[in-house]
């Protein structure tokens, strides 16, 4: 489906390359399909060396060569950037933005010219093809354009669909959730250290607890409330662990988090799209 695509990738930091990477690992397209901008020479040297894909610091041009446009930039550049691109810009171009608090709407206006969109939320495990995404249509965007995003969100990762209303929701479970995730590792680390394991002994301990725990839930479907009470045997040593974690909050901590960050990326999500109107009519 998307090997005669031509597709730009606008920002090629760690997520950038991640689904740069991803899309020719999985031989879903080949290298003379892509082009890659950024602002740095010493990375987009790096990116043309290590995936033989065409670089340039000239984001007009990498708009003019592709079919598929993917915004990889940083949230608080959006209204420099397409005010350097709207005029290049052609209506059957596919948009597939990954910049939190951005809306769909906010890019079809500043465009103007109906282009399909498609706002995205990937998560950093997507550099070890083990990302989960969401994604959410924009007005003028239709099923081949939802295929497209699926194919190179999911070359590195699960996907799945939602409104453009759960798009923060998403952004504080998966996009911020690795974060939480990297602080039950380490605390897990440190209880196997202080009880006398040695730290590189732990770390990959605690590390694959987390990853074998969180594919058992994944290929078996089974609740992790099931799964939990599989390995709490009565009297034993995880039922005691249990209740102390359950008397010192973790479970409301975790759920806390989530809504937290939700909260931020819904209000980051106003105060970028006002401010971006304000650009933009000023």
């Amino acid at each position: 489906m998307l090997f005669s695509r031509k597709i730009a990738f606008i920002g090629v930091g760690n997520m950038g390359e991640a689904l740069l990477g991803g899309l020719l690992k999985a031989n879903l397209t080949n290298p003379e399909n892509i082009i890659a901008t950024d602002t740095r020479e010493d990375r987009l040297q790096f990116i043309a060396n290590k995936w033989k894909v065409t670089t340039t610091t000239d984001n007009i041009k990498a708009v003019a060569f592709a079919d598929v446009i993917v915004f990889c930039v940083k949230p608080q550049a959006i209204s420099d950037l397409l005010t350097d691109i709207k005029d290049t810009i052609r209506s059957e171009q596919l948009i597939i933005s990954i910049l939190a608090g951005i809306t769909t709407k906010t890019i079809e206006r500043f465009i103007g010219k109906n282009n399909p969109v498609i706002r995205a939320m990937p998560n950093i495990p997507a550099v070890v093809d083990e990302g989960a995404a969401g994604i959410c249509l924009g007005s003028f965007a239709k099923t081949i354009h939802k295929d497209i995003a699926q194919a190179i969100l999911g070359a590195v990762g699960t996907v799945e669909i939602v409104s453009e209303s759960l798009m923060d929701t998403i952004t504080g479970l998966s996009g911020s959730g690795p974060a939480y995730i990297y602080m039950v590792i380490e605390a897990l680390t440190d209880g196997g250290v202080m009880m006398g394991l040695p730290r590189d002994v732990s770390i990959r301990l605690a590390a694959q607890t987390v990853l074998g725990s969180a594919k058992l839930v994944k290929e078996t479907g089974v609740h992790p409330a099931v799964l939990k009470d599989q390995v709490t045997t009565p009297g034993g040593t995880t039922i005691k662990a249990i209740k102390e974690l359950e008397e010192s909050g973790l479970r409301p901590m975790l759920i806390r988090a989530v809504e937290i960050a939700t909260q931020k990326s819904r209000e980051l999500s106003q105060f970028l799209e006002q401010k971006n109107n304000v650009e933009k009519n000023s």
